[in-house]
């Protein structure tokens, strides 16, 4: 699908042929690699860094960064394609790779200085480096314009003190996309975007957290005690932060939608297999009309959050502004992934309780779907927002 088709008719619905080859390539790492590993990986609560080589190895640290930089140079259709695969075999896999991608390299490939960009962004392509974004704060989550980490001008250096919260791939990330107040009294408009390596003096990992879900994504506070980073990491101007933040956010949304879609496909595609071959009262499962009614929300479900999240990324890959688009997938796919979640579980009736069966895991990774990235409430909030002032627009 060109740019130009798509200008002219809006998002097809089929992939063109660099898209199915890029979601092809990811569905064939996700079954033969992802797959067999993921409960392993979720009770281990970890994920071994050669694996996160073998997703650099066939270019997925680098979708969006441009071939110039040594990156595949893909849209952020392709992306949530690939995205949608691998979180169907691992969501806390996935999780590394949509921080990175969507989160930090898009922050650099949008907003960096040229010399930024030629430092880093070849390295993070190889998948030599890995990037996290430090947003939330113990005290700041979604009101993010309230965060307190301030960045003290001291001749060319930022001076750092703060501490971040639920930082994903914080425990083996190489770099950081930091954000900081530099001017506390303007709020969300004093708020700066600073690269800070990792082994900075200073910048001290916390605990690896206990969590419900996503269990072999690696997520941390980080905090700052005079930590130096200097004024030529800064990404765009200070005190424009903020924008940066908001700008990349929607790529966020785009890539948890995706996350959501699919989990969702797998919590169904699960349901199907159980349900043809568990037997009672002498038939299958899939031969009761109750069951029956489940798989069929499970596959409406993913088809139209699918639709949804592709349809944001088109957009926004046409320079569009897709606020609502991609809080509507995000929204939607997360709401889909959990009910699936849920349907599945209760198909597989006491077993899906067990850990002998995926869909426990499933139905745990679902959850986080609709709190990260912005949640449900918030989701609602810029969807309402968007409509109401698409509204006021005259005709």
């Amino acid at each position: 699908m060109t740019t130009a088709t798509a200008e002219a008719q809006g998002l097809s619905f089929e992939l063109g042929e660099t898209q199915k080859m890029a979601r092809d390539l990811a569905r064939d790492f996700a079954v033969k690699r992802l797959k067999p590993l993921a409960q392993k990986l979720d009770e281990e609560e970890a994920v071994p860094r050669e694996l996160y080589a073998e997703a650099a190895a066939l270019g997925f640290f680098g979708i969006m960064i441009g071939e110039e930089y040594g990156g595949l140079g893909l849209d952020l259709v392709s992306y949530a394609a690939i995205m949608e695969e691998i979180a169907w075999a691992s969501a806390a896999y996935q999780v590394c790779l949509t921080v990175h991608n969507s989160l930090f390299c898009k922050a650099l490939t949008s907003f960096g200085t040229e010399e930024q960009k030629k430092k880093y962004l070849p390295r993070l392509a190889r998948g030599e480096l890995i990037g996290a974004y430090c947003l939330s704060e113990p005290g700041s989550g979604t009101d993010a314009g309230s965060l307190k980490t301030a960045a003290a001008a001291d001749g060319g250096d930022y001076v750092l003190d703060g501490t971040k919260a639920w930082v994903s791939n914080a425990g083996f990330a190489d770099i950081f996309l930091v954000f900081v107040s530099t001017n506390p009294a303007a709020g969300n408009k004093g708020i700066s975007c600073l690269l800070v390596e990792k082994n900075t003096p200073g910048m001290t990992l916390g605990k690896k957290e206990k969590k419900l879900g996503i269990r072999a994504s690696d997520t941390r506070e980080i905090s700052f005690r005079k930590a130096r980073v200097p004024k030529a990491n800064r990404i765009a101007a200070e005190n424009e932060g903020f924008k940066v933040a908001l700008a990349i956010l929607d790529g966020g949304r785009i890539g948890i939608a995706a996350q959501a879609v699919g989990i969702a496909r797998a919590a169904m595609d699960e349901a199907v297999s159980y349900a043809q071959a568990r037997k009672q009262f002498g038939k299958t499962l899939a031969q009761f009309q109750a069951t029956q009614m489940k798989i069929a929300e499970m596959s409406m479900g993913v088809d139209a959050a699918r639709l949804l999240t592709w349809r944001a990324a088109d957009k926004m890959q046409r320079g569009l502004r897709a606020t609502k688009e991609a809080s509507m997938a995000k929204l939607f796919a997360s709401e889909v992934a959990n009910k699936a979640a849920t349907d599945a579980l209760q198909i597989h009736g006491g077993n899906g309780y067990t850990r002998e069966f995926p869909v426990e895991r499933l139905f745990r990774d679902a959850r986080i779907t609709q709190i990260y990235e912005g949640t449900s409430e918030i989701q609602r909030l810029i969807i309402a927002r968007e409509t109401l002032a698409e509204a006021k627009q005259p005709a």
